[in-house]
C-alpha cells in the first residue's frame, strides 16, 4: 500500500461499480489491473475490513480459497480482493462458492484477459460483471509519463478536428515515443524491452497452454504464429498456407488465433456481418499494439503496418472496428483510410462520411485527420 501512488488513475477505474458482490477485471499481463485494484483499497477502504491477495502465492499450494475466505469472513471481513485468479487450479467454483456462501463479502477478481468466466466448472456469468482493462490510450500516456492533462474527446469530435493540446506544442515526437513505449504503464521502466519479451513468451508459454490444456509442443507452435505476424504487412490470413507451414489443423489454427486474441497479443480485424455481432470473417490479424511490433520486429516495422494497428488499438475500446470494402476501417457507418502525410482522398472520394487519417502531421483539416488524435478517445 506505501508503494502505491494515486496521483494517476487509468479510464477504468471511475467506471467499475465497486459496490456490487462480485466485480471480475481482466486484461493482458502489465496494462495494471494490479495497481488500480490497490489504489482502490488505499483510497476507499478501511484496511482491517480488506484482505488482497494473490492466488499464485505458495500459500494456495497448501490451502483453498473458499477457507481463506471462510476465515476471513468470520473476522469482520468485508472486501476481498484476489488477484492472478487464473493461477488457482478450479477457481470458477471456489468463486461462486464463496459468492453463495457469504452473502455479505464483496470480492474482486483480476485475471489474465484469456480467461473465460463462461468456461469451467461453474458459470460466473449471472454472478460476476466483468471488466475489460485495455492498456494506455496515448492521452493516458501523456499524462503519466509527461504529466500532461486533458479531457477524453468521442469519436465525433475527433472527427471534427476538435482535439487540444494546447500545452504541446510539437507532438508528433512524442507520438512516436508512445508508439515505442506508451501503451504500458511499465514503459517509464528502463528495462521496458526486457518485460515486455518476458510477457509475451510467458503468456505463450503459461497463460494460453493452462487455460486451454496445451502442451509444450504447442506453445513452440504459438511463438511461430506470432513470428508470421510479426514479419507481415498487415496479415490477411490464408489458413491452408499457416496451417501447412506450422504443422496444425485449420481447426487449431482457428483456436490459436482466439487464444492470442483473448490473450491481447493479437488483434483480429472482421468484416461486416449481418446478424450476430462478431461473428464476421476476419480479415486482417495485426499484433495486438505498436509496443509488441517494435519488440517482436524492431524498425524494421513497417510503417503502415504501425498506423493501422495503432487506429485499431485506440478505437476499439469504445467502438466496434470492422473492415471496410473502400478502405481501410469502418466505425458506425464512417469510412477511414489510414496513411503517410501524402495520402491522397481518390480511395474515398465517392465514399459518405469517409475520412484521410494521416501519420505525420500535426493538425487536421476538413476530412484530413491526424493519427495521433484518435489516442484521444478513452
Amino acid at each position: 500500500m506505501q508503494n502505491t501512488t494515486t496521483g494517476f488513475k487509468r479510464y477504468l477505474y471511475n467506471e467499475i461499480m465497486w459496490d456490487n458482490r462480485m466485480i471480475g477485471i481482466i486484461g493482458a499481463r502489465g496494462v495494471g489491473k494490479t495497481t488500480m485494484v490497490l489504489q482502490y483499497i488505499k483510497e476507499n477502504l478501511d484496511h482491517k475490513k480488506a484482505l488482497y491477495v494473490s492466488a499464485d502465492d505458495m500459500y494456495f499450494s497448501e490451502n483453498r480459497l473458499v477457507d481463506l475466505a471462510d476465515e476471513f469472513y468470520k473476522s469482520a471481513g468485508e472486501y476481498l480482493f484476489i488477484d492472478e485468479i487464473h493461477k488457482y487450479a478450479d477457481w470458477s467454483r471456489e468463486l461462486k462458492n464463496i459468492y453463495d456462501s457469504f452473502p455479505s463479502l464483496k470480492i474482486v477478481f483480476t485475471g489474465s484477459s484469456v480467461l473465460d468466466i463462461l468456461k469451467g466448472s461453474a458459470d460466473l456469468s449471472r454472478r460476476a460483471i466483468v471488466y475489460k482493462l485495455y492498456g494506455l490510450s496515448f492521452r493516458e500516456y501523456l499524462q503519466l509519463f509527461h504529466n500532461y492533462q486533458t479531457e477524453v474527446y468521442s469519436l465525433k469530435q475527433i472527427t471534427n478536428n476538435e482535439v487540444k493540446i494546447n500545452d504541446i506544442i510539437h507532438p508528433l515526437p512524442l507520438f512516436d515515443d508512445y508508439l515505442k513505449r506508451g501503451y504500458y504503464p511499465f514503459g517509464l521502466e528502463n528495462d521496458m524491452n526486457i518485460r515486455l519479451g518476458q510477457i509475451i513468451v510467458h503468456t505463450l508459454e503459461t497463460d494460453i497452454p493452462q487455460y486451454a490444456n496445451l502442451n509444450v509442443g504447442t506453445s513452440r507452435k504459438l511463438k511461430k504464429l506470432l513470428s508470421i505476424i510479426a514479419e507481415s504487412v498487415p496479415f490477411k490470413p490464408n489458413f491452408s498456407k499457416i496451417s501447412e507451414m506450422i504443422g496444425v489443423s485449420r481447426n487449431s489454427l482457428d483456436d490459436y488465433f482466439s487464444y492470442m486474441d483473448k490473450a491481447g497479443l493479437i488483434s483480429r480485424l472482421r468484416n461486416e456481418t449481418s446478424g450476430i455481432r462478431g461473428l464476421g470473417k476476419v480479415d486482417k490479424i495485426y499484433l495486438d499494439n505498436t509496443n509488441i511490433i517494435y519488440n517482436l520486429a524492431g524498425e524494421k516495422s513497417n510503417a503502415g503496418n504501425m498506423r493501422e494497428t495503432f487506429f485499431l488499438n485506440q478505437m476499439r475500446v469504445r467502438n466496434e472496428v470492422i473492415s471496410s470494402k473502400k478502405a481501410d476501417f469502418s466505425i458506425d457507418g464512417s469510412t477511414f483510410e489510414i496513411g503517410g502525410k501524402n495520402k491522397q482522398q481518390k480511395q474515398i472520394e465517392k465514399v459518405r462520411k469517409s475520412y484521410v487519417v494521416k501519420d505525420n502531421i500535426e493538425f487536421g483539416y476538413q476530412n484530413v485527420i491526424p493519427l495521433w488524435a484518435f489516442g484521444f478517445n478513452y
